[in-house]
């Protein structure tokens, strides 16, 4: 049977192992930490935010990788911390906690890009990154 290009898992549902001593409540945002373990969202730079946690999961007493969270990507609303408006619609949003997000960047990692701002919340969509390339034309510069 040829596999090569035919869908395997999708990319709605990811199956992540869980840092030891770490708790995850459904329905707040997951992280992976550099370690490549699933944490509660916070303000820290370096996370890669994974989307949103569909089960409770207690790896409390757990080492790392003990146990495993399913977390769905996607587009999901979050509490905004004031500093988003209406203006910022497809602007990239950082996360302040596991269910909040923010527009200040200083300190923070990437939630996603925002697609509404009403008053119960900003809509974001976590399924897009913004990835920053360097690009060096031969023969100028360093």
């Amino acid at each position: 049977m040829r596999r090569i290009g035919n869908e395997r898992a999708g990319n709605q549902l990811l199956n992540l192992p869980v840092k030891g001593a770490t708790e995850l409540i459904e329905g707040t945002m997951a992280v992976l930490g550099a370690d490549g373990y699933a944490v509660p969202a916070s303000k820290a730079t370096g996370l890669i935010a994974a989307g949103r946690v569909e089960g409770y999961c207690d790896n409390l007493l757990g080492g790392d990788g003990d146990a495993t969270v399913t977390v769905k990507r996607g587009t999901f609303v979050w509490a905004n911390d004031g500093t988003i408006e209406a203006t910022d619609l497809l602007k990239p949003c950082y996360i302040k906690d596991a269910t909040t997000v923010t527009l200040t960047a200083d300190g923070a990692s990437l939630a996603g890009i925002i697609l509404e701002v009403a008053e119960d919340g900003v809509t974001v969509d976590m399924t897009q990154g913004v990835i920053n390339i360097t690009t060096t034309t031969p023969g100028v510069g360093g």
